[in-house]
């Protein structure tokens, strides 16, 4: 069976940084088009950054420059390089996998809070 496992969510203060991890299993990651999602309380869950199967990465306007997508093939993994976080980054971060023409797969998701 398919997982996604996240990691690398926290508590940081305005300004900092954090890596989150995403682990993938049961299905074959190299060929798949992978993204984070994030979801804050009370709102939609909304696409932050996707990179497909040659490594080409998309970023919604409002993170650009601040986050980076990536994956390590040989590891199963993609990764978002966060920084210059602000209060409005902080939301539950869930990574997902696409397949048959939809976001197919989802990690349980990872917390990030970003306070003063």
């Amino acid at each position: 069976q398919v997982q996604l496992m996240e990691s690398g969510g926290g508590s940081v203060q305005p300004g900092g940084s954090l890596r989150l991890s995403c682990v993938a299993s049961g299905f074959i990651f190299s060929a798949q088009t992978m993204a984070w999602y994030r979801q804050a309380p009370g709102k939609q869950r909304d696409l932050v950054a996707r990179i497909n199967s040659g490594g080409g990465a998309e970023y919604i306007d409002s993170v650009k420059g601040r986050f980076t997508i990536s994956r390590d093939n040989a590891k199963n993994t993609v990764y978002l390089q966060t920084s210059s976080l602000t209060p409005e980054h902080t939301a539950v971060y869930y990574c997902s996998a696409r397949e048959w023409g939809t976001w197919m797969y989802w990690g349980q998701g990872t917390q990030v809070t970003v306070s003063s």
